[in-house]
């Protein structure tokens, strides 16, 4: 192996370990003097500024009514009890206090026109390539920080496609679509809101189109329109973190032909509009989480696994003030492809790169743990590791060095096609190898281990220190307890989770399991 490729990989993985540990010793250092202070009277400027603290986002979800989300059969009562429910709600508060902080300011804010105010990264439609190598920067920084969804992705994404569709469907067809739209993110940049973006859909027969399917709502479509707005029905599938957000904002899935204008559909409206009705992905790791006494027993334990739902659209009414696409059957396929080449540089070239970030940092440190270091095949596939998340990484900066102003005259730059679908190609494969690689490296204990409950039973403890330590001079217990447990190696909670979560958001062609040693 050459020893400045070694070097490197040794560095970073320790680089991103401590970077991690960083970012979570920063959070943890808010929680505590929010808990002892005012910590508004430390935001000097605020009354200057539009952005928001991670409490009064808290504060503002709890003013929502008629909020109906589901969850393994049951209602849930209080989405801030939720175990679940409360990690999306703890992502979204991260990526409020990093705009706050002068460390990730830079990164994570940018000044918007339309505002002449800082605003949330999540918020800024990109006007260059310069901000499309920012975004993309972010999504890494993020992800690396996490360890899971940041959610405000989707609903970013989709404000991408609206504002260049908008703009190109008023120059050509006088709607006022771009101007409601400028109106309603100039509101949004205000506010200092959480949007979720919605597109997929349960669909029929791929086959046929949607007016032959035997239930015509299988896809979202109008129901009715009256003088002050739209009604609606249908169902999105797969949404990340929707019922933590104040807005949703829904796209068309595919294209739409003449005869579909009613499902021809863009609009934007607050997650608590009566007719919305979430009911939430469930799984061991869910159920895991609910049974745990204590969360730090978790892989991850504050940000936990991506959440989803189903978001089911019963008679919705939407205002035509906050309609965007409405019937125009030849946009709605510009809405899909705008987002896909936005989502995709998002999903394969930023945010799965920051998991590997963590993922290899995580190797790093079990190597040094089990004193490894000169094992070459462990060397070797710290380095395949490395090559892969820089060339998912190289995969995204190329899609956004590459990008462009569409429509010209727009003012909204995306990413480049080619590239972005690059992104997406690479990283569906890349990501499970990494994660192959990272079980060959862990070992079956990745797997098998025995609860961290043991080290506090009587019974049981001094035999978990004596024998899965394994000899080693770093205190077992400590290590355990400690913030260098990856959030992303603990296959309690994230294992298999992550396995799935490398496809979701950017496509799942047919895998090749060939060569893969778990």
């Amino acid at each position: 192996m050459d020893d400045h490729l070694f070097l490197s990989c040794n560095r970073l993985g320790r680089c991103v370990v401590s970077q991690y540990l960083k970012g979570i010793l920063q959070f943890r250092l808010y929680i505590l003097l929010k808990d002892v202070l005012n910590f508004d009277i430390f935001l000097k400027g605020r009354d200057e500024m539009a952005l928001i603290t991670p409490e009064q986002y808290e504060r503002s979800l709890r003013q929502r009514k008629n909020l109906r989300i589901f969850m393994d059969g049951q209602k849930v009562k209080d989405i801030f009890d939720n175990p679940n429910i409360r990690t999306v709600i703890e992502a979204n508060k991260a990526s409020y206090q990093w705009a706050l902080d002068p460390t990730s300011q830079e990164i994570m804010t940018a000044i918007s026109p339309l505002t002449n105010d800082r605003v949330n990264r999540y918020l800024y439609i990109c006007r260059s390539r310069e901000d499309l190598v920012a975004k993309a920067m972010a999504g890494t920084f993020a992800a690396e920080r996490l360890g899971t969804c940041i959610y405000r992705c989707p609903g970013l994404d989709a404000f991408h496609t609206l504002a260049s569709t908008t703009w190109e469907m008023e120059k050509n067809l006088g709607a006022e679509y771009h101007s409601r739209f400028i109106k309603y993110l100039r509101w949004v940049q205000e506010n200092d809101l959480v949007i979720s973006g919605a597109l997929t859909e349960p669909r029929g027969d791929r086959k046929k189109r949607a007016l032959d399917w035997p239930d015509p709502y299988l896809s979202l479509k109008v129901v009715e329109k009256r003088s002050d707005g739209l009604v609606v029905r249908g169902a999105k599938i797969n949404i990340s973190g929707a019922f933590a957000a104040h807005e949703m904002v829904v796209l068309p899935q595919s294209a739409k032909k003449k005869g579909e204008e009613d499902y021809a559909l863009a609009f934007g409206i607050p997650t608590d509009t009566e007719g919305l009705t979430y009911i939430c992905q469930y799984s061991p790791y869910s159920a895991e989480r609910e049974k745990a006494g204590d969360i730090y027993e978790l892989g991850n334990p504050l940000f936990g696994q991506r959440e989803t739902s189903m978001v089911v659209f019963d008679n919705v009414f939407v205002p035509w003030q906050r309609v965007f696409h409405m019937g125009e059957v030849e946009y709605s396929i510009k809405f899909v492809e705008r987002f896909a080449k936005t989502h995709r540089m998002t999903c394969g070239g930023t945010c799965k790169v920051g998991f590997m970030n963590l993922i290899i940092g995580a190797c790093k440190l079990l190597q040094e743990y089990k004193g490894l270091e000169k094992a070459q095949h462990i060397n070797d596939e710290l380095t395949e590791m490395v090559v892969l998340r820089e060339t998912g990484r190289a995969c995204g900066l190329a899609s956004a060095n590459l990008g462009r102003e569409e429509p010209e005259g727009s003012g909204v730059f995306l990413p480049d096609e080619l590239m972005g679908n690059v992104s997406k190609l690479n990283i569906c494969d890349a990501f499970w190898r990494v994660m192959a690689l990272a079980g060959d490296i862990g070992g079956g204990l990745i797997v098998t281990l025995p609860s961290l409950k043991e080290l506090k039973n009587p019974e049981t403890k001094k035999y978990v220190e004596e024998f899965l330590g394994f000899g080693s001079e770093v205190p077992h217990r400590a290590y355990f307890e400690s913030d260098e447990a990856s959030p992303e190696l603990d296959s309690r909670t994230a294992w298999g989770g992550d396995m799935a979560r490398g496809r979701p958001g950017h496509g799942s062609e047919d895998h090749d399991s060939k060569d893969r040693r778990l």
